[in-house]
């Protein structure tokens, strides 16, 4: 039990270093490359963040158990919306671009429903997998290509040397990475040893725990002022983790969309969806909204723990 302790609080500590390397690194990219800290938060934090997902998708789909790979994505998206963002604006509001609510939300809203739609067979294959991953590579050129300086908000200039950017980036995505598996690790071995059920635990504590570098990089870039890489890591995380992290695993291997209820499906696209007119309202995410979608989210875990049990 101390190891399962140890693992959790030193996964926890690695990630926060992480994060704020992390989002220094790409905030001195995003200030020399003259991108908006939004197209940073939505590309290089979110691939970042989305990198315990991958790691933990593909070793799940390699080892047989693809049915973990689509609840970890399942899960981690209704988290990032219903905890993540939701924690991020209690803790300080969340500033909301006209092309955040136009363009980056919609496309996120889209990918949710694409998802639903290939899932309808009962599971992605790779020509899923290839058209997911076509559409990531598709998104990607059209943020680099639309991004500017206009609307951008002050960000806190990191490192003047480039290299020593770039080097804050890969420390950030590999303390990410590794804290985001130690965390999950000591969780998962916390849950066993309570008695909690394999499909509880993909869909809430690795779900959660995959997502934490998403939860600890939002949170600091939002006390930093830096509400532009919080939403658009919050929003580019969903988005990678429906068209990376899905579209990599089903090409490795065919995920079979299994033990799973509609009400999954249906949370996770709802939650997509009401960040919408949230945003829309008075431009910004408020306490209010976040509490919204934190009891959504309290409702739904509490359901699965509920339901499990039965």
């Amino acid at each position: 039990m101390t190891f399962i302790i140890l693992a959790i609080l030193g996964g926890f500590t690695i990630l926060t270093v992480g994060a704020e390397a992390l989002v220094r690194g790409a905030s001195a990219i995003a200030l020399r490359l003259g991108v908006t800290p939004l197209v940073i938060g939505l590309t290089i934090v979110a691939f970042g963040t989305s990198a315990p997902e991958l790691a933990v998708s593909v070793k799940s789909a390699l080892s047989g158990n693809s049915g973990i790979a689509l609840g970890n994505v399942i899960g981690s998206n209704i988290a990032n919306i219903g905890l993540i963002l939701a924690l991020t604006a209690i803790i300080r509001p969340i500033g909301v671009q006209s092309q955040t609510v136009k363009r980056d939300i919609p496309i996120m809203i889209g990918a949710s429903v694409l998802l639903l739609l290939l899932l309808i067979d009962g599971g992605l294959g790779w020509i899923d997998g290839l058209v997911l991953f076509g559409l990531l590579l598709v998104f990607l050129w059209h943020s680099y290509r639309i991004s500017s300086d206009e609307d951008a908000e002050e960000i806190e200039a990191g490192p003047r040397n480039p290299w020593l950017s770039a080097v804050l980036i890969l420390v950030g995505i590999a303390c990410l990475v590794g804290g985001g598996i130690l965390f999950v690790d000591g969780a998962v071995e916390l849950a066993r040893a309570f008695g909690i059920s394999e499909a509880v635990i993909g869909l809430t504590i690795i779900a959660i725990g995959t997502s934490m570098p998403e939860l600890v990089t939002s949170v600091v870039a939002a006390l930093k002022g830096q509400s532009d890489i919080a939403i658009g890591n919050v929003v580019g995380s969903n988005l990678f983790n429906i068209l990376c992290i899905l579209g990599v695993t089903a090409l490795v291997h065919p995920i079979a969309a299994t033990g799973f209820s509609i009400l999954d499906f249906s949370v996770m696209l709802i939650l997509a969806i009401l960040v919408l007119p949230f945003a829309m309202s008075n431009m910004r995410i408020g306490r209010k909204e976040g509490l919204v979608l934190l009891a959504g989210y309290v409702g739904y875990m509490a359901y699965l723990v509920t339901h499990a049990a039965a």
